[in-house]
């Protein structure tokens, strides 16, 4: 583990000698699906004459759901159009853009397989819609091993409101207690403490690493995707058990 790395005991899940429930985020910890992000939201944008999104107004919504961005910008550059036009427009892009091409991050990919081979129950709770992260899952052929998928779409409110990540521990039949949550954003660090689910922090935006949500992560990654191990996070998720 580098030594930059940030760290505090995790306590053992109930049910000695149980796999702890693992719910990853989807895009930016598992993949980095957010350039395709950006192209469809500059996308969608620029089909209701809103020019000169950049990348950098982009990343002020990393970790928020879909609806919860194009409404703030809806609001933001007063878009004279139904936001569920909006959506779909965003959507299908996305989607174009998915199914063509998405990067998995090496090290988590490595991890999926480590702890689905020990047995832990894998969830992806995203606050992308149910079928762009079927469309993520099954381009990278993640879809094996994460078979317990929420969106922010089936459940009250997306993060940092934490229904995504209770939702996700209730179709693994486990206490939140039990479970870990792996996240890259400000958001998702706050919806997994108001859960009461352990985390493992990495984000996306090394910047935000001193963000005030993720000091309640029990593993911290600063430098995020560059600092991140699959052996550090797995070592940490099965500490305490035999």
């Amino acid at each position: 583990m580098s030594t930059s790395t940030s760290a505090s005991p995790a306590p053992a899940a109930s049910g000695p000698g149980s796999p702890a429930p693992v719910i990853f985020d989807l895009d930016g910890t598992l993949v980095d699906s957010e350039p395709n992000y950006f192209e469809a939201t500059r996308s969608a944008l620029a089909r209701y004459g809103v020019t000169g999104f950049t990348w950098e107004d982009h990343i002020r919504f990393i970790g928020i759901g879909t609806r919860e961005t194009l409404e703030a910008l809806q609001r933001e550059y007063a878009v004279d159009a139904p936001l569920d036009d909006l959506l779909a427009e965003k959507n299908r892009a996305y989607l174009e853009r998915a199914r063509a091409h998405t990067e998995v991050f090496p090290e988590m990919r490595k991890l999926v397989e480590l702890l689905h081979a020990a047995g832990h129950p894998l969830a992806v709770a995203s606050g992308s819609s149910r079928h762009a992260i079927e469309a993520v899952l099954g381009s990278t052929g993640l879809d094996a091993q994460l078979t317990v998928l929420v969106s922010a779409e089936e459940v009250g409110q997306g993060k940092p409101a934490p229904d995504v990540f209770l939702e996700a521990a209730r179709r693994q039949g486990a206490a939140p207690r039990e479970c870990v949550v792996l996240e890259d954003a400000p958001p998702g660090a706050e919806a997994a403490r108001r859960a009461d689910i352990r985390c493992i922090a990495i984000p996306y935006v090394p910047e935000t690493a001193t963000d005030p949500a993720f000091s309640g992560a029990g593993l911290l990654f600063p430098g995020g995707q560059r600092e991140f191990t699959a052996e550090a996070a797995y070592r940490w998720i099965t500490a305490g058990k035999s």
